[in-house]
């Protein structure tokens, strides 16, 4: 589990692919600095309630938007609640948005490791950026164990479909200078086998070159899990995204 060599590095080209790809999709009509909205109905909305106002909403909808559908557990009675979100393909963000600052591609920081799947039911409590403290119990599949300088870390991974989403922090988060990161952390993808199989133990490769800026780094209208204890890395993780750069001047946070 320790890192991967020069010589089975990963292409650089493939990583080159995934930066362009990013840039890409973020700035597509509805990536992520199009959103504008994130709007929570009143408690108790009902699921039907919630797509008839939804609906009302993509109906008044003017110029390049899209409305869509929102939902979630609430924080501290886990009662469904419904929301929509307004994505714009011109919004400010957009123009205001000069690209994505990234670590130069560092096969030091390719690292093998393994998945280890949870015990049934296990859940770990995330805080979001967005709910003042409080934290959400999320079931998780499983754990990405590895090793790098002497010591072995467990990290809890999310599922996230077809991939696993470790969120992780690590001490560049909020530094400045050319080694700063995004300040809540950052997100790593890591790929499933073909299988999609999460119920048993298995080889992972973990590459923090493409740790990435979580959403609520491109529109403060994402509410993005925060590394949990066991996620934060105790050195400075000098590869993957720092930091969404915008025009000088723009603020995400009052546009």
């Amino acid at each position: 589990m320790e890192p991967v060599t020069e010589a089975s590095s990963p292409d650089r080209a493939a990583h080159d692919e995934w930066r362009r790809q990013r840039v890409s999709a973020a700035t597509a009509p509805t990536g992520k600095l199009s959103l504008v909205e994130t709007r929570w109905f009143p408690s108790g909305t009902s699921e039907a309630e919630a797509a008839a106002l939804t609906d009302a909403e993509r109906a008044s909808a003017v110029g390049r938007v899209t409305v869509s559908t929102l939902d979630r557990e609430n924080a501290t009675t886990g009662e469904p609640e419904f929301g929509l979100r307004v994505w714009d393909a011109d919004a400010p963000a957009i123009g205001a948005f000069e690209g994505i600052d990234t670590f130069p591609f560092d096969p030091a920081w390719v690292v093998e490791g393994e998945f280890r799947p949870a015990a049934s039911g296990q859940v770990v409590a995330f805080e979001h950026i967005r709910d003042a403290g409080s934290t959400r119990d999320h079931a998780i599949p499983g754990e990405v164990v590895f090793t790098r300088e002497g010591q072995t870390f467990t990290l809890a991974a999310l599922d996230n479909g077809d991939t696993l989403l470790v969120v992780f922090g690590d001490p560049t988060n909020g530094m400045g200078g050319e080694d700063g990161t995004y300040g809540p952390g950052r997100f790593l993808f890591l790929p499933l086998d073909e299988s999609g199989e999460t119920g048993v133990a298995r080889p992972i490769r973990i590459d923090f070159n493409r740790a990435a800026v979580p959403p609520c780094g491109f529109s403060a209208q994402f509410n993005c899990p925060l590394p949990p204890v066991q996620n934060r890395l105790p050195w400075p993780v000098r590869a993957g995204e720092k930091n969404v750069r915008f025009r000088a001047g723009f603020d995400m946070y009052s546009a």
